[in-house]
């Protein structure tokens, strides 16, 4: 048994605490922004397109460095690059909350990505490490995952909160307390352990190159929505991204010590997983962001009633990550437990298909929130376990930082898809004369067919390429790469 077995359990669960803590964050952070960008647009003189970088700064760092955060963890200690990562997201919100221009904001928001990915990239990693024990663990990532699914809509709420009470500078400025205590505290609490050392793994080409393709790869998603998927620059920053991701694979291939070793994608249950994440991811956040658009501007919900609106699915996931999935996965097998939940996320959104112009909550909205709730509060858990289920101690930061990485571009995809998709829609109907609320509300409905679809698909990868674990209470999972 590991020393971190032998560990007293209340330190073992503050430590916990403290990993969420720092995470929540970081999510919240994500979502929390969308609410106030009417006011940060009035306040620091933002054009429309200039206004979509606050976002597009965060996700290009973020979704460009979380693999390579993740392996540098495994080589230097994943508490040393949580911390850093902290540390970073805390100094950077700061000036976020000071920012007096837009170009300042966008440096800073760039900067927060990238002390998010150092944080978010080795977070889960050490949770496997700290509980390696199937029940503990399992319960600790339904936490994990109750933090990370339930976050989203949190940040909504609280959004709308801060900016309406005080303004909008105060999304920042909460982060600057709670990122001090989680410093503090993660110094105590989180035991230090050394990494396998830079000479095991510091293949700095590899590192470049998919960090550039990620990074690029982000950047042409995010930007295709304004030149066009067909555009040339579009097709053209696109067969760049791809050809450095092809180099980086054959300089895997070849390298004495990769950064990420291929033998992880032998693992048909990691490599399943991060497949049914992109997809599901790329579903479902588009459609809370095309969701809260279609309550802003069709049913006119100021900030604060959107954020309640999505607080059911909050209290779903929270229910049910903390509260029931580490037994059901327990029971019944993470696999089964993952259909299940894609399942009822297809229902729900198949319903928001159907919400009309002059929609009402109870009628409309809910029927749509429960089931998502629901979906997401069995789906997250389960499949953090089978991303994580083939990680070896020495390769934890990599398959966190991988998972972390495959739910960023499968984000920063559904977006830019559905936004797309659905903002054409509405044009096309305003030029033939219809009503904007109908147009508008015809574009959401598309969105959220296509939402549909992907999450269908993720079903299809879930049914065909994981399999279950096996299922166990006295030993730690099997590893299922070497």
């Amino acid at each position: 048994m590991t020393d971190t077995a032998r560990r007293p359990a209340d330190s073992r669960w503050l430590a916990l605490v403290v990993l969420c803590a720092g995470m929540l964050m970081i999510v919240l952070d994500q979502t929390i922004v969308n609410v106030a960008l009417p006011a940060i647009q009035i306040d620091l003189g933002f054009s429309q397109a200039g206004l979509a970088w606050i976002v597009n700064a965060y996700l290009i760092a973020f979704g460009g460095l979380l693999l390579l955060a993740g392996r540098l963890g495994d080589l230097i200690g994943h508490k040393r690059v949580f911390v850093l990562g902290l540390v970073v997201f805390t100094i950077a919100s700061l000036l976020c909350g000071i920012s007096t221009s837009s170009e300042l904001l966008i440096a800073a928001r760039f900067v927060q990505g990238v002390g998010g990915a150092l944080s978010t990239a080795v977070t889960l990693g050490m949770i496997v490490k700290m509980f390696p024990e199937p029940k503990e663990q399992a319960k600790a990532i339904g936490v994990f995952s109750f933090v990370a699914a339930a976050g989203a809509s949190i940040g909504l709420l609280m959004g709308g909160v801060l900016t309406q009470s005080l303004n909008w500078h105060w999304i920042f400025f909460v982060n600057v307390p709670i990122g001090v205590a989680a410093v503090l505290l993660a110094s105590r609490l989180i035991r230090t352990e050394p990494g396998i050392g830079l000479g095991e793994g510091a293949d700095i080409v590899g590192a470049v190159l998919v960090t550039g393709a990620v990074m690029l790869g982000v950047y042409t998603i995010v930007k295709a929505e304004s030149y066009g998927w067909l555009a040339a620059r579009t097709l053209g920053l696109g067969a760049v991204a791809v050809a450095l991701l092809v180099g980086f694979v054959v300089r895997q291939a070849k390298a004495a010590n990769p950064l990420l070793p291929l033998r992880v994608f032998r693992s048909r249950n990691v490599a399943g997983a991060n497949a049914t994440q992109i997809l599901m991811v790329a579903g479902m956040f588009g459609m809370f962001f095309l969701g809260t658009l279609y309550m802003q501007f069709v049913l006119h919900y100021d900030a604060l009633r959107i954020g309640l609106a999505f607080l059911p699915i909050a209290v779903s996931i929270g229910t049910l990550s903390v509260g029931f999935s580490a037994r059901l996965n327990t029971r019944f097998g993470e696999r089964n437990v993952l259909l299940v939940g894609l399942v009822l996320m297809f229902v729900g959104l198949l319903v928001f298909v159907r919400a009309p112009v002059d929609g009402n909550y109870l009628e409309h909205l809910l029927p749509v929130m429960l089931p998502l709730g629901i979906g997401l509060g069995l789906a997250f858990p389960a499949l953090m376990t089978l991303a994580m289920s083939g990680a070896t101690p020495s390769d934890a930061g990599l398959a966190s930082g991988l998972v972390n990485t495959t739910a960023q571009v499968g984000g920063a995809l559904g977006l830019a898809i559905l936004a797309t998709t659905s903002t054409s829609r509405t044009s096309a109907l305003l030029a033939d004369g219809v009503s904007r609320p109908e147009a508008l509300t015809s574009g959401f409905h598309l969105a959220f067919g296509i939402s549909a679809g992907l999450v269908a698909l993720a079903l299809v990868v879930a049914v065909t390429v994981i399999r279950p674990i096996a299922v166990t209470t006295d030993a730690a999972r099997p590893m299922a790469f070497h």
